[in-house]
């Protein structure tokens, strides 16, 4: 695939927060660093804990480790290039390396989409139809669901990278975002990107509002049926279940949809507010998940506490042995 013979642009700059007064940026590096570890070691612990705990291995974890190892390498494409540049003032990036990690934050955006699409069937079919929950739901389907999730979502982000590519770009260099995407690459091309824009703009918009849509009548549905229930108790217990991710679901719909509408209806607001609102919601939650699905179920709790006592157990009888001897 060639630039171009009008492209004179070797390398973008990636501004980060526009408007940060320089000795906030130390800490800003910081707190993404923080958040960058948080978000690995957190999902490497629900990685760990699924592979070691065979009573974890069901289709609704399966489903919370695609999530888990989707929300790593999105936060592996989008963050080090923004530490680097506040820790070394390493802003720049290649023309190459930018369309590339601009195809990886949007494939990876699709696949978390659709993972949470999966969720919400998952927890449609087991309080709408916990009969057949078993016999619908299995292992083999997750897997099955889950790889042609990881596959169909390839294909937009695909799309907006060949046609965004060989745009001519051909006067500033200047990225307002702290990592490449769409928006902010195109409206740099010294041509009309209302075309390009557009196409985008109908590929995000069915990335997200598809599943977005089987996911609201999935839990209109869960009120439903939750609501027929008599016993207040099981009424409760089955919203809880259902609480941590409409959580999660809510952190990623709401402001990406806020944002795409308001890029393409001509709705406009400081680009400070923008980047801090689109670093929100694009590194909040895959930093939050692990807690959240830790704090929240049962059996997720349950295999933490059964390995961090498997392992300090043999600690304290060391520690136990060594203060017997020495008393003795």
């Amino acid at each position: 695939m060639s630039k171009g013979n009008h492209s004179f642009v070797t390398e973008f700059v990636l501004t980060g927060f526009p408007g940060l007064h320089p000795e906030y940026e130390g800490i800003t590096s910081a707190v993404l660093f923080f958040v960058y570890f948080f978000t690995l070691a957190g999902n490497a612990t629900i990685i760990f804990l699924f592979a070691t705990d065979r009573s974890l291995q069901k289709p609704v974890y399966y489903i919370i480790l695609n999530l888990c190892v989707c929300d790593m390498l999105f936060s592996t494409t989008a963050l080090p290039k923004m530490i680097s540049k506040y820790w070394f003032q390493s802003g720049t990036i290649s023309f190459t390396a930018c369309f590339v990690q601009m195809y990886f934050v949007h494939y990876l955006g699709t696949v978390n989409s659709y993972i949470l699409f999966l969720m919400a069937l998952d927890r449609y079919l087991a309080i709408c139809h916990p009969l057949r929950y078993p016999t619908i739901l299995k292992n083999s389907t997750i897997h099955i669901l889950s790889i042609s999730a990881w596959l169909i979502a390839k294909i937009g982000p695909l799309v907006v990278v060949i046609r965004a590519y060989p745009l001519p770009y051909c006067a500033s260099n200047v990225i307002h975002h702290c990592y490449c995407d769409h928006i902010g690459i195109t409206t740099l091309a010294c041509t009309d990107r209302t075309p390009y824009g557009l196409t985008a703009f109908g590929i995000a918009m069915a990335s997200l509002l598809v599943p977005l849509g089987f996911i609201v009548f999935s839990y209109c549905s869960i009120i439903i049926t939750v609501l027929k229930i008599a016993n207040l108790q099981g009424r409760l217990k089955s919203l809880s279940t259902c609480s941590t991710q409409l959580i999660v679901i809510s952190l990623y719909y709401l402001p990406r949809c806020f944002i795409y509408l308001a890029s393409n209806v001509g709705i406009t607001f400081n680009s400070d507010v923008r980047i801090v609102i689109i670093m929100m919601y694009s590194l909040c939650p895959p930093m939050l998940n692990p807690l959240i699905y830790c704090l929240r179920a049962k059996d997720m709790r349950e295999s933490f506490w059964k390995q961090f006592h498997r392992r300090t157990a043999p600690q304290k009888a060391q520690i136990s042995a060594v203060s017997h001897s020495s008393q003795s």
